[in-house]
């Protein structure tokens, strides 16, 4: 694999805000979830402090590494938001298979499918996957779209 198309090792971000947390026992629940998800950004705080565009970035991120844990991943999924307000959120899935670490697809017709995690790469500010605690977290760093110091935030900073 191409190094710089990996999926890096590096631990979720520790970043204030409100907690959001779901459990997904099936694949049923992320429909459940989503929905829950979407109502949870059409909050007037939320849609005033982020772009139509982030939020749905969110939502697809969130479907995508959702998707993937529970195909891939083993035992309980989790998922977890952090929204941290005007800066955007991150999303946390998280599963019991430890030793399977997240493989983006490299030079895949897309019809065969496999192109969440690359995409999720290009929706998220910075992204990664560490195992603590027993349980492997795929993870991605949203940004909220709004300006930030009177500057537009980029979809891919710090690991572009």
């Amino acid at each position: 694999m191409h190094p710089d198309r990996s999926w890096p090792q590096a631990p979720v971000p520790d970043m204030p805000g409100d907690v959001w947390r779901w459990q997904l026992p099936s694949v049923h629940d992320a429909s459940r979830v989503r929905m829950d998800l979407r109502a949870r950004l059409a909050h007037p705080s939320l849609a005033s402090s982020s772009t139509e565009d982030a939020r749905e970035g969110l939502l697809l991120a969130f479907e995508e590494l959702a998707s993937n844990a529970l195909r891939h991943g083993g035992g309980l999924v989790e998922a977890v938001i952090v929204a941290t307000g005007h800066d955007g959120w991150v999303l946390s899935l998280s599963d019991e298979a430890v030793d399977r670490p997240p493989v983006p697809a490299v030079d895949r017709d897309p019809a065969f499918g496999g192109m969440g995690l690359p995409m999720v790469a290009q929706l998220s500010v910075e992204h990664g996957w560490s195992s603590q605690g027993g349980r492997k977290h795929v993870w991605a760093r949203l940004a909220s779209g709004v300006p930030v110091h009177g500057g537009t935030p980029s979809p891919r900073g710090s690991l572009a």
